[in-house]
């Protein structure tokens, strides 16, 4: 019988009869600005999983190393356990979001290069935004090349799912990852890759597609999500 390891906004994580396997159970509550609002998204697990199943398998194909297994109910994934990194690595492509408070820049506009950020995985502080030094010499959350080797892959991982959105009709705007380290303290992709973490606008007039509906209230948010999952099984 599995055991509930830990559970957090939006899965619950078992262990399996092998250490180095763990389930991931996604649930359809939701949560935005920092659990503050909470409420549930109508099949959002069902959702999520298979997303996040779809695109690491992508990922996968072209060399990036995931915790991806493989997906074993409809709202669960057999995950590779890794030690996790506490980093957010955000990626933008458009201006949105905090980067809009933060610079003045308006939304929507396109960025000339995709913008890499961290941010101190840490729900008591806000998950603050860090700079190099303070990854580096204060917190030491990893080396100089583990950085190094996040930005690269992060960059990576965004120009194949940018290429892939848009071939669902969509813009990826900007998107969360979080990093692990497996047994042989290699570098693995970890956590999800589903409307919950990644800003998906409608390439042909903007709409909105991801839980920015859910965080402002703009209504439709379970369609908005199956809209995704429909055309990401599409193109895959």
């Amino acid at each position: 019988m599995r055991e509930k390891l830990y559970e957090g906004k939006a899965k619950i994580i078992y262990s399996t009869a092998d250490p180095a396997i763990i389930v991931a159970h996604f649930k359809n509550d939701a949560t935005a600005f920092n659990a503050q609002k909470k409420g549930t998204i109508a099949e959002k697990g069902v959702v999520n999983a298979t997303i996040s199943a779809r695109l690491f398998a992508l990922l996968e194909h072209t060399c990036i190393a995931t915790h991806y297994i493989d997906q074993i109910a409809p709202n669960e994934l057999r995950l590779r356990k890794l030690r996790m990194i506490l980093l957010e690595v955000v990626v933008r492509n458009i201006v949105a979001g905090s980067l809009v408070k933060r610079t003045g820049l308006a939304s929507g506009t396109l960025l000339d290069e995709p913008l890499i950020e961290f941010y101190y995985k840490d729900d008591s502080l806000g998950d603050p935004l860090l700079n190099d030094d303070h990854v580096l010499s204060v917190l030491k959350l990893v080396t100089a090349e583990q950085l190094a080797e996040l930005r690269r892959l992060a960059l990576q991982i965004n120009q194949l799912l940018k290429d892939f959105y848009l071939r669902c009709g969509i813009s990826l705007v900007d998107f969360k990852l979080e990093f692990g380290f497996d047994g042989a303290d290699q570098i693995q992709l970890g956590d999800e890759l589903s409307p919950d973490n990644c800003r998906l606008w409608n390439l042909e007039d903007g709409r909105i597609l991801d839980k920015d509906r859910f965080r402002f209230d703009l209504g439709s948010v379970d369609a908005a999500y199956q809209e995704v999952l429909q055309r990401v099984e599409s193109a895959t």
